[in-house]
């Protein structure tokens, strides 16, 4: 990376760097290029590395529920004309 890069993506991104920015963004953006280079230089096997993942809380189930048209009719307390009423939020 040299001092153009960093003049176009300060283009790019719409920014205006000074001479003394231009430089330290171009040391910081080296840093971040030669550790890139160091990660990429891991080894890391050829197996594919998958966590074994299961629910430590509980067993997921489904709870078998019955709901009339009345329980929940019964627990408005106004009804008009088959529609049920509710305090207006607004």
């Amino acid at each position: 990376m040299n001092i153009e890069d960093v003049e176009k993506l300060a283009e790019l991104a719409r920014i205006e760097l000074s001479a003394d920015e231009k430089k330290s963004l171009l040391k910081d953006f080296d840093s971040i290029l030669a550790y890139v280079d160091t990660i990429k230089g891991a080894e890391i096997g050829d197996g594919d590395v998958k966590p074994d993942l299961y629910n430590v809380w509980r067993e997921d189930w489904v709870e078998p529920r019955e709901f009339s048209r009345e329980s929940i009719v019964g627990q408005f307390p106004e009804e008009e004309a088959g529609y049920l009423k509710v305090k207006k939020i607004l």
